[in-house]
């Protein structure tokens, strides 16, 4: 890729207001899932409470997204961010300052942090309007490469939790909300092009569409995997290999940055070979990964604690069957986030003109997948007492998609990506 002629191509300053806002936006959207090891000692929950507060705030994005798409192109991208985000800081400053004090009140807490998880379906078409077919998949890569701020909850949350307490994480986290959001106003810029009014109807229209079905389906194995695993992996590591509080959120983090920083990398491998046949070859990769982390044993218990408030190995105890689902985390994440990137760059060149339509709803598809994945580990968790079950039916839904890519693969290729202008 000529990056010359990349950044003469739109309008950079929007293309980073896009990344930082959708950067901090899920940072505060995942919040829940490093926390709730925190509130869940307070609170005195089970195993399957904890998978469901951290699931709630990702089903709650899923479902936001379309309503949030829709206002965006009613309004414009800009209006739309704006007021989301200050919905936002409203939510995180009732919880800093009068606290969460049941199970209710921190799952309404996470309707509200809901709404930073579907500014997916307003930063993403936001940038991608300022750029030409051919750069899609690099575009929407960077933009949505802010997911990176699941890295941000799982290195730093924790440690504030142990220090400060985990009702003052939320006034913390007020702070690079409020820069951003100041950023965004300056540097954003809605694309000159005219947008069409989007009314129920186009949905219905779009929604009539084979492809936005299969779409929503890739999308929910990609992206559900992502954010279902940077929600869940802080009490997966607590519970399968006994690990500290702050130690569970180091690993997650790598976890997650590994995937983030996969997402343009999969959109630029994707602008260059195709996404249908990246996608092809990371999901025979997913599948293998969530394979054998379902095959995996439980780790043994420290016999002595130490004074933290989640207490467990430390980083340095570790022991070696920890290191290798570590691993093996790491690649699948790597996998995960390439596929992302992958089916945004095919998503603009079959419906650039309803880029705002179907960026919220795949993203919504994606959200709800984020959610089975942490609902099914809790349940698989607290019915058979292990994760086998959990990661096994996602193992088992990547095969689906890779048999649903050989299925559309020559149609798509022969139809609208025969005149795309980009490689399908």
């Amino acid at each position: 890729m000529n990056f010359r002629e990349f950044k003469q191509a739109g309008h950079w300053p929007t293309l980073l207001a896009a990344f930082l806002y959708f950067d901090v936006s899920f940072m505060v959207w995942v919040v829940l899932g490093p926390l709730s090891l925190y509130v869940s000692q307070d609170l005195a929950l089970s195993i399957e409470e904890k998978f469901t507060i951290v699931a709630v705030p990702i089903l709650a994005g899923a479902l936001l997204r379309m309503p949030l798409g829709f206002l965006a192109d009613h309004i414009g991208p800009k209006r739309t961010g704006i007021a989301a985000q200050s919905i936002v800081i409203a939510g995180m400053a009732y919880a800093w300052i009068f606290g969460l004090h049941s199970k209710v009140e921190v799952e309404l807490l996470g309707i509200v942090l809901g709404v930073a998880g579907a500014s997916f379906a307003v930063a993403l078409p936001q940038a991608s309007r300022w750029y030409p077919p051919k750069y899609q998949g690099a575009v929407m890569g960077i933009a949505g490469a802010g997911n990176m701020g699941v890295v941000l909850d799982s290195m730093f949350v924790p440690w504030m939790a142990e220090h400060w307490g985990w009702q003052s994480v939320f006034g913390i986290l007020i702070i690079p909300l409020a820069i951003v959001l100041g950023l965004y106003s300056l540097m954003a810029k809605d694309a000159p092009q005219s947008r069409a009014p989007v009314s129920l109807k186009n949905y219905a229209v779009v929604l009539q569409d084979r492809d936005t079905w299969w779409f929503m389906f890739f999308y929910s194995i990609t992206f559900g995997g992502f954010v279902g695993l940077g929600n869940a992996l802080p009490i997966y590591f607590t519970h399968w290999y006994h690990a500290s509080g702050i130690t569970a959120g180091l690993l997650a983090a790598c976890v997650v940055l590994a995937g983030s920083m996969a997402r343009p990398v999969g959109g630029v491998v994707a602008d260059r070979f195709g996404g249908i046949r990246t996608l092809q070859i990371l999901f025979v990769f997913i599948a293998c990964t969530y394979g054998a982390v379902a095959l995996l044993p439980q780790g043994p218990a420290p016999t002595m604690l130490d004074g933290a408030k989640v207490a467990g190995w430390t980083l340095a105890e570790l022991p070696a069957i920890a290191w290798i689902a570590m691993t093996i985390f790491l690649l699948g994440a790597t996998a995960l986030g390439m596929g992302n990137g992958s089916v945004f760059q095919l998503v603009p060149l079959r419906f650039r003109n309803e880029i705002g339509v179907m960026t919220g709803l795949v993203g919504a598809a994606g959200g709800i997948g984020g959610f089975f994945l942490a609902k099914s580990l809790g349940l698989s968790k607290g019915i058979t007492g292990g994760f086998t079950a959990g990661f096994s039916i996602f193992a088992g839904l990547a095969i689906i998609g890779l048999v649903g890519l050989v299925v559309v693969k020559t149609r798509w290729r022969t139809t609208w990506g025969a005149v795309s202008g980009a490689r399908v």
